[in-house]
C-alpha cells in the first residue's frame, strides 16, 4: 500500500475516533466525508487498497451500508489476495450479518474467512472465526 495513503487513512481514523469521544457528530460527518473521498478518489488506481475501504466500512453506523463497503473491501482484497484482509474483512461481515439477523450469510463469511486464515499469523482472528463459526452452526 502506499505509504503516503496509510498514513492519511491513519491520520482520518484518529480524527474520526477523537470526534466521536467528543461526541461531536459534525467533526465526524466530515472527517468520515474526507475518509470516503479519498476511497473514491484511489477507486480503480494504483493507489487502491482494502485497507482504506474496511476502514471506511469500520466507521459507518448504517450496518447495512457497512455490509456494502465491507464487501467492496473483500472485492479488493481478493484481487491483490491478501488473506489477512479476506479473513477480517469477512469476519466483520459475518459479524454485522449476524446482528442483521442473517445467520445464512454469515455462516457463508465466516466458511470463507476460515479458509483465508490458515496462513495467517493473527491467532486471535482465527479463534474468532471459528469460535463464531461454531457458535452459528450449533444455534
Amino acid at each position: 500500500m502506499n505509504t503516503k495513503i496509510y498514513k492519511r487513512v491513519l491520520s482520518l481514523t484518529d480524527s474520526l475516533m477523537a470526534a466521536d469521544q467528543e461526541n461531536n457528530q459534525s467533526k465526524f460527518d466530515g472527517y468520515y466525508l474526507e475518509l470516503k473521498q479519498l476511497c473514491e478518489d484511489n477507486e480503480n488506481t494504483g493507489k487502491d487498497h482494502p485497507v482504506q475501504w474496511e476502514t471506511l466500512a469500520d466507521l459507518t453506523n448504517d450496518l447495512a451500508l457497512a455490509v456494502t463497503i465491507y464487501e467492496h473491501a473483500l472485492v479488493k482484497a481478493e484481487a491483490i489476495n491478501s488473506k489477512d484482509f479476506r479473513s477480517s474483512i469477512g469476519y466483520s461481515i459475518a459479524t454485522l450479518k449476524v446482528e442483521l439477523g442473517d445467520k445464512t450469510g454469515a455462516i457463508e463469511h465466516l466458511e470463507k474467512a476460515k479458509i483465508s486464515c490458515n496462513k495467517i499469523i493473527d491467532k486471535e482472528l482465527k479463534a474468532e472465526i471459528h469460535d463464531l463459526l461454531e457458535e452459528l452452526k450449533n444455534s
